[in-house]
């Protein structure tokens, strides 16, 4: 069975998508079977995977309405054991169509569900929003990969987030965990990184990952050429930082898997 990891932040920009594309890929050159599932209705990780949304007949969203199962959405990518379930604007619709659902928490989980023996990890690329479609990406997770920029209040909102979490575990799936809060847009040579990653050590120990993402030029160009960074450029630090965070989760990731605490 799958273990299921969501990447999210409520902050938009702050590098979960990023993320998400390039641990996928890391994951997956390592001999894991990998799913992406795109769970964001401006569907980045679909192009930055090098699909095009114009072509794609069916959707994540699709398959949360019930009109499509999980197997009939999969769509390969340019590394041969990472698959993707694209996304599209008309994930949108989702909040309102499936807001009286009886099972609208639990949507993604069941239709997961039907792929899970097929993967060793399924990565979800939350919205930068606390909404019903993180709420699913969170009820289907067994831990939460927390992306978090080291720019001016970047620690503000993450207590939210961790509420977030904290009310999930309680009420929706006691099983929820922490895999770790990722620093991202690192740069060793300002003081505002290295305070905010202080900072982040000095609340959070060892949940954060060893393992920091830097600012690089050529992290940032790859999505527009619809490629994870190691094919676009596998000798860039941004490259390597991903090869690495891959390696640390592999291994248990931050504090073996830290789950939140009960108030």
């Amino acid at each position: 069975m799958a273990r299921t990891i969501c990447i999210a932040n409520q902050k938009g920009g702050v590098g979960k998508t990023t993320t998400a594309i390039n641990l996928a890929a890391a994951l997956a050159v390592s001999e894991k079977r990998i799913l992406l599932v795109d769970c964001d209705p401006q569907g980045n990780a679909t192009t930055g995977m090098g699909l095009n949304k114009a072509e794609i007949k069916k959707t994540l969203y699709h398959g949360l309405i019930g009109d499509e199962s999980a197997k009939g959405l999969i769509l390969n990518s340019d590394i041969d054991s990472l698959k993707i379930i694209p996304a599209r604007v008309e994930l949108t619709g989702f909040e309102v169509e499936m807001m009286q659902h009886p099972q609208r928490e639990a949507l993604l989980k069941n239709l997961l569900h039907q792929v899970d023996q097929d993967f060793d990890y399924i990565l979800i690329d939350c919205p930068p929003s606390l909404s019903l479609l993180t709420v699913n990406a969170m009820s289907a997770s067994d831990s939460v990969l927390i992306t978090l920029q080291c720019e001016f209040y970047a620690l503000e909102g993450l207590g939210q987030l961790l509420q977030t979490i904290k009310r999930i575990k309680q009420q929706i799936n006691p099983e929820l965990a922490i895999a770790g809060i990722l620093l991202t847009m690192f740069d060793k040579r300002t003081n505002l990184s290295r305070q905010v990653a202080e900072d982040a050590e000095k609340y959070f120990k060892a949940l954060v990952f060893k393992t920091a993402i830097p600012r690089n030029v050529r992290l940032g160009e790859a999505p527009s050429f619809g490629k994870p960074i190691l094919l676009y450029d596998a000798s860039s630090v941004g490259a390597e930082s991903y090869f690495a965070l891959a390696k640390e989760l592999l291994n248990g990731g931050a504090q073996k898997i830290a789950a939140p605490k009960k108030s």
